[in-house]
């Protein structure tokens, strides 16, 4: 069974940071892409970032491109995403995705995510 478990969020004042954390397990494949996206109320979901084992490209979308970091630690199977300089705008649940041959599939920039975890939530006050 493949399980993604973010952790990692809370509330924080805008200019904080936060640091999310996602395990991964029981994924097959050393060739995948892991990543990060986020659903406000009342929006649609939007690809926030991604890594690619392949490659190691990133992507970062543009609204949190230089302020937050994705990097991973391979030997923990964990993808961490680094949020400085946070705003209230960026207040939403956070999911931690990766590439899963299942069949839904959710493109954030040049990768593809095929499972997503239950979603972490931040929020950012003014």
């Amino acid at each position: 069974e493949v399980q993604l478990q973010a952790s990692g969020g809370g509330l924080v004042q805008a200019g904080g940071s936060l640091r999310l954390s996602c395990a991964a397990s029981g994924f097959a494949g050393d060739d995948y892409a892991i990543g990060w996206f986020r659903q406000a109320p009342g929006k649609e979901r939007e690809g926030v970032s991604c890594m690619k084992s392949s490659d190691g490209i990133t992507y970062y979308a543009d609204s949190v491109k230089g302020r937050f970091t994705i990097s991973s630690d391979n030997a923990k199977n964990t993808v961490y995403l680094q949020m400085n300089r946070l705003k209230p705008e960026d207040t939403a649940v956070y999911y931690c995705a990766r590439y899963s041959d299942s069949g839904s599939y959710y493109p954030v920039g040049p990768c593809l995510f095929g499972s997503w975890g239950q979603g972490t939530q931040v929020t950012v006050s003014s």
